[in-house]
């Protein structure tokens, strides 16, 4: 199981292909894993310039942020993996 305190990052990526790609390379070989997915879009509790701006000139495919976490064991195994 991955948590908090024994998970590392693995990668980092604003593509949907590519994190399907991950999830299906990481399940394939069987590591757990967990995928952490941020809408860049949503307006924070600081406060948000989308709402006086509007999504006007930002660039669609970077609306998501995922990132990939592995147990710190598993890490080394899950990065050659991917990169190959």
């Amino acid at each position: 199981m991955v948590t908090i305190f024994n998970r590392k990052e693995l990668y980092i990526t604003f593509s949907m292909e590519e994190q399907s790609s991950i999830r299906q390379i990481l399940s394939q070989s069987n590591i757990n894993y967990y995928v952490r997915t941020i809408n860049r879009m949503s307006p924070s509790f600081l406060g948000s310039s989308r709402g006086r701006r509007g999504s006007f000139g930002q660039n669609m495919n970077l609306n998501y942020e995922y990132i990939f976490y592995v147990h710190k064991k598993d890490y080394d195994t899950a990065k050659y993996i991917i990169n190959k």
